[in-house]
């Protein structure tokens, strides 16, 4: 054991040689544009999350970076951003030997819906469900939502669109908070 540390130790760090040789190069290109720009250290960073009373946690390092008078901190919970995409642009479904399954049909929003929209089930059998997203868009207007969080906890409930109310539209990102 005592063998492979001392031989780690001996190794070049060089990722570390280059993030110290560019970084001033950087301030140096930033300070030029004439634009206000300021640098802290890992030091301040915890001076201030220390002085303002916040626990160590990666997020509220990140807000304590610089140099900072007050921070209003107004959850304890960080918002969790997520690509989603607008949807498939696979011209013709196939089947699972690579044939063409099903003719082309253009994909556009039926009656205003998209995937992706977050809504609330206000009638039906699944009245009562808050802040579920459309998983799937049919032309008849039932869609399925994917109610709870995760993608392996989650199910698949139906709901006619005349049964739902929007709260969110699409815009191919999909936003929750983290639990700590």
């Amino acid at each position: 054991m005592c063998k492979r540390i001392l031989a780690s130790a001996k190794l070049p760090l060089k990722d570390a040689a280059a993030v110290n040789a560019t970084r001033w190069k950087l301030y140096r290109s930033l300070k030029e544009t004439g634009l206000p720009v300021a640098v802290g250290t890992g030091g301040r960073t915890k001076y201030n999350r220390i002085r303002l009373d916040l626990p160590k946690s990666h997020w509220l390092d990140a807000a304590c970076v610089g140099e900072i008078t007050e921070l209003k901190v107004l959850t304890n919970q960080p918002l969790q951003i997520k690509a989603m995409g607008h949807g498939c642009r696979q011209v013709i479904q196939m089947d699972k030997y690579g044939f063409p399954r099903k003719g082309y049909k253009p994909k556009r929003p039926v009656k205003g819906w998209k995937t992706g929209d977050i809504v609330n089930v206000s009638l039906g059998q699944n009245a009562g469900l808050r802040g579920v997203r459309i998983k799937t868009v049919r032309t008849r207007g039932n869609f399925d939502l994917r109610a709870g969080y995760g993608e392996k906890s989650s199910k698949v409930v139906s709901a006619s669109r005349n049964h739902i109310q929007p709260v969110y539209r699409q815009d191919g990102y999909c936003y929750s908070f983290v639990e700590l």
